[in-house]
């Protein structure tokens, strides 16, 4: 990348990480950016915009210094969250200088890129940052901030219909949607099919929250599950890591339901959905072109 050395790349991935490990169960991109900016400034040449646009150039310059970080298992971007893992904050830990930080990301890229079916390209330094796939990170993460908003707008029982609607989506009848009032800890009840002949009994807890569910919740959840049954627990907040180290070690069969899984349901079974279910939460699918690299020509 023109303007930049190893060394200054080292630096703002190094930067990255000083937020992320502030942060290890993640941070917005947005968030994660303006952390880099305030603690590392801007250089000349980062601070300017790109010629003939008013884009200015660090936001790019940093997300492209993230793309090795991604691929060596060092951080996971999803929805528009960046989150560090075991591995990436060990590194951080162990590298203390930036060029020898990069330096390990660039060497782990190239294992990674060598155990893929067809031949991928390093990212190139030298090159001006025009990538696609940049450009289709920032827009995902701008489509996820309107979608999220929109969810957690969502009056509560409207969302317990949109996750019952999923169900049916999927192939699931549901028998039962809790009306307004105490739930006893399940919102949805649902069966492989009408006379409940195939698969377990499905019961469904929906949350609209905005903070993550504890150990604790999981563990009520579970109480009201019987034998045989399968839960589904569906929110917008996400869950702590005890809450999914508990479900894991979990003997009854528990699902974990983010707001990105429960997205990435809704556009999988959108067109089995029935069409009154998909009215509370329409989406339209955009393609998006990412030119082939060099190497696939």
């Amino acid at each position: 990348m023109a303007g930049l050395n190893r060394k200054r790349r080292g630096e703002l991935l190094r930067a990255v990480f000083d937020v992320l490990a502030e942060h290890p169960d993640g941070i917005q991109a947005r968030d994660a950016l303006a952390g880099v900016e305030g603690r590392i400034g801007l250089t000349e040449f980062e601070a300017a915009n790109y010629p003939g646009s008013d884009t200015r150039r660090f936001e790019k310059t940093v997300r492209f210094q993230t793309i090795n970080a991604v691929k060596a298992g060092w951080m996971v971007k999803e929805a528009g969250v960046w989150t560090p893992t075991d591995e990436g904050l060990a590194a951080y830990r162990s590298y203390a200088d930036p060029e020898q930080f990069m330096e390990e990301a660039e060497k782990l890229y190239r294992v990674w890129a060598k155990s893929q079916p067809s031949k991928e390209p390093a990212p190139d330094p030298d090159a001006e940052l025009s990538d696609a796939s940049l450009t289709l990170e920032e827009a995902e993460e701008t489509a996820w901030k309107e979608v999220r908003e929109f969810l957690h707008a969502m009056d509560p029982y409207d969302f317990q219909h949109l996750v019952a609607g999923l169900l049916r989506g999927m192939g699931y009848e549901v028998t039962w949607v809790a009306p307004p009032g105490k739930d006893g800890g399940v919102d949805i009840v649902a069966l492989g099919d009408p006379v409940g002949t195939k698969g377990p009994r499905v019961k469904v807890q929906v949350k609209r929250e905005k903070r993550k569910t504890d150990v604790q919740t999981i563990r009520a959840f579970a109480s009201v599950l019987r034998e045989g049954d399968v839960g589904f627990f569906v929110t917008l907040g996400g869950f702590t890591s005890d809450s999914e180290a508990e479900v894991r070690n979990e003997a009854r069969r528990i699902r974990l339901v983010g707001a990105f899984q429960l997205f990435e349901l809704w556009t999988k079974y959108y067109d089995r959905i029935p069409q009154e279910d998909r009215r509370r939460f329409p989406i339209k699918l955009v393609p998006f072109l990412v030119p082939p690299s060099k190497s696939d020509a």
